[in-house]
C-alpha cells in the first residue's frame, strides 16, 4: 500500500495548523495496489500444454481446490424421465394386510371428516372389564393402541395441511380411547392385588401345596372322606328317640 500526496498537501501538512503527520494516511486518500485472489505463484500455475510435464496429476492438488483436469459427465448413462400420465405408469403390489395400513381406516383415506371423527361409542367400564378374560382384556388393549396410532396418523396430517377443522372431534375420541385403557388397567390392577392376596392366603395353608409339580394335585386336605361324613356336632340319641321331639 502507498499513499501519495500533492504538493499543495504537503505544504498545508507542513503549516501550523496541520495534524501530526503520522496521521496522514488517515486523513487522506491513499491508492491502493491491486492484488490477485489466488496466492499462488505464476510458476507453480497448472500447465497443461507443457511438454515437460508429462505426468497427468501435475497441478491438481487437494489443498488449492483446483480440481480435475477433464469434466466429469455422465453422457453415457441416460437420465429417468418422469412419467406424467397416471395410466402409464407401473403399479407396485402392496400387501392389504400390511402392519402400516394399521395407521389408517379400512377406506384407507388419512384424514376423515368431523362427522366421521365423531361417530363412535362410550368408552368401556371397569364393571364391564371385570368379566372379561385375560385374552379379552389384551385383545382390547391392542385395539386401543391402533385406533390412538390412527388417530395421531390424522392429526399430523391435519397439522400438515393445515385443515382448521377435526380437532375438538378427534381430541374427544382420543379421551374416550384413553379412558377405556384406564379402566383396563384398573380391572388388571384388582385381578393382581385379588391374587396376592390368595397366594399370601395358600402360603399360611398347611393343605395348599405352591411346589406341586404341574399335573398333580396342589391342595391336600388333611381330613379323610369317612371324617367328612361325620356331622360337625354331636346329636343326643336320646332327644332323636322320644316321640314328638
Amino acid at each position: 500500500m502507498s499513499c501519495i500526496l500533492p504538493p499543495s498537501r504537503l505544504a498545508y501538512l507542513a503549516s501550523k495548523h496541520s495534524p501530526p503527520l503520522f496521521l496522514a494516511p488517515a486523513l487522506f486518500p491513499c491508492r491502493q495496489n491491486p492484488a490477485f485472489f489466488s496466492t499462488s505463484s505464476p510458476a507453480a500455475q497448472r500447465k497443461t500444454k507443457n511438454k515437460y510435464a508429462p505426468h497427468p496429476n501435475r497441478g491438481v492438488s487437494a489443498l488449492r481446490r483446483t480440481g480435475l483436469r477433464h469434466r466429469v459427465e455422465m453422457d453415457q448413462y441416460p437420465l429417468p424421465v418422469p412419467v406424467l400420465d397416471p395410466e402409464k405408469r407401473s403399479k407396485v403390489a402392496v400387501d392389504d394386510k400390511h402392519g402400516l395400513w394399521g395407521f389408517f381406516r379400512p377406506d384407507k383415506k388419512a384424514l376423515n371428516t368431523p362427522a366421521e371423527t365423531a361417530a363412535f361409542g362410550r368408552p368401556w367400564v371397569v364393571e364391564e372389564l371385570r368379566h372379561k378374560s385375560w385374552e379379552d382384556l389384551h385383545s382390547l388393549w391392542w385395539v386401543c393402541c391402533k385406533e390412538r396410532n390412527l388417530l395421531a396418523t390424522q392429526a399430523y396430517e391435519r397439522e400438515r395441511l393445515k385443515a382448521g377443522y377435526g380437532e375438538a372431534e378427534l381430541l374427544e375420541r382420543d379421551r374416550a380411547v384413553r379412558q377405556t385403557q384406564k379402566a383396563i388397567k384398573h380391572a388388571l390392577t384388582e385381578r393382581y392385588y385379588a391374587f396376592e392376596e390368595a397366594r399370601r392366603v395358600a402360603v399360611a395353608d398347611p393343605e395348599v401345596d405352591l411346589h406341586a409339580e404341574p399335573g398333580t394335585q396342589a391342595y391336600l386336605p388333611i381330613y379323610s372322606d369317612q371324617a367328612a361324613l361325620e356331622p360337625e356336632y354331636p346329636v343326643d340319641q336320646r332327644a332323636s328317640s322320644t316321640p314328638g321331639a
